[in-house]
């Protein structure tokens, strides 16, 4: 490893002179910059960001950990928090627990073990004992993608409740009286919640919880909307309309309903979430209930910068919680007169 004194010798500077270069060049000369940086193009030298946080008392990197890194969703979550990050001079290490406890709780080692600056975080252990072992810790974390239940972290969100009831409000109107909801893994708060917007629209329609049918899915991922798609059309009486929990699952459903030779909307309405990039661009364009997902990243970083600038009180922090409002954006997947 070439170190900063390897620098400094071939150079002919102090240790102090490269250390301006690198973090104060203003006050080097343009001669001696200019030498200093061609040693360190020369020498591919890189400086320790771990000792300047020993140094400085406080890390330049922000964790992110959400759910799936395959799902444009988070992508754009990311991409905010990363913008925002930047702004402040800060970088983003983005890590996927693939909706795995156990990979989130060796991530969240990790960064204990790296004292990252703080965490952004999309839980995937539903019991929260993953949180509840990294609080001691002492490092700050804002939950991603979902309320905070106590007063201890900041959280943004989205009305999930709200977009649940909007997908099926809209296909109840309609004409859908017979609704499969595929869902996703059923511990996970937003699948819960957006099971009882679903609901709600339902009862202010003065149809019964019956009307409907949970399928529960492992992952949500195209493949397991294929797998869910596949007992959509096993079943003895079929329904009219599709909501699933993302637009993942959304398009595994599609994609089963085309393989079968069923037309969508013609024979099935479906209605996805997240409204990604892909929704608009499938075969046939999907209705989705779209979320904020950049704003959130970037709102979620923002509340994390603020509880950690250096001249903070971490006691008198006001942890908020954020959520934001979703929105219907109806395409050809849902529009056959019924």
């Amino acid at each position: 490893m070439v170190g900063i004194k390897d620098v400094a010798k071939h150079a002919g500077v102090s240790v102090g002179t490269v250390s301006n270069v690198i973090n104060r060049p203003d006050v080097v000369s343009e001669e001696t910059r200019h030498r200093v940086q061609s040693v360190i193009d020369r020498l591919g030298y890189v400086r320790s960001e771990s000792a300047r946080q020993l140094r400085a008392g406080q890390s330049r990197i922000m964790a992110l950990l959400v759910l799936d890194m395959g799902n444009p969703f988070f992508v754009d979550v990311a991409r905010g928090a990363e913008r925002a990050a930047r702004d402040a001079g800060l970088r983003v290490m983005m890590c996927n627990s693939g909706q795995s406890p156990s990979e989130e709780a060796e991530y969240l080692a990790l960064f204990a073990e790296q004292r990252v600056r703080g965490v952004l975080l999309t839980p995937a252990d539903a019991t929260g004992r993953n949180i509840e072992a990294f609080r001691r810790h002492a490092i700050p974390f804002v939950l991603v993608d979902r309320v905070a239940e106590g007063a201890t972290e900041c959280s943004v969100s989205v009305d999930d409740v709200l977009g649940g009831a909007l997908a099926v409000r809209h296909l109840v109107d309609t004409g859908h009286r017979s609704i499969a909801y595929v869902s996703g893994p059923p511990g996970l708060n937003q699948v819960k919640d957006r099971r009882q917007g679903a609901l709600q629209a339902l009862a202010e329609a003065g149809l019964p919880a019956s009307a409907l049918r949970e399928l529960p899915t492992e992952r949500l991922d195209v493949a397991a909307g294929r797998d869910a798609g596949a007992r959509v059309l096993g079943l003895a009486e079929r329904p009219t309309a599709v909501f699933c929990a993302n637009d993942l699952l959304a398009l595994g459903v599609l994609q089963a309903m085309y393989a079968a030779g069923v037309g969508v909307p013609e024979d099935i309405a479906i209605v996805g979430y997240d409204d990604i990039e892909f929704a608009a661009a499938a075969v046939v364009p999907l209705t989705s209930v779209r979320q904020p997902a950049i704003q959130m990243g970037a709102m979620a970083a923002e509340l994390l910068l603020e509880e950690t600038e250096s001249d903070a009180d971490p006691a008198e922090h006001d942890h908020r919680r954020v959520v934001l409002q979703p929105e219907l954006v109806v395409r050809r997947s849902s529009l056959a007169p019924r």
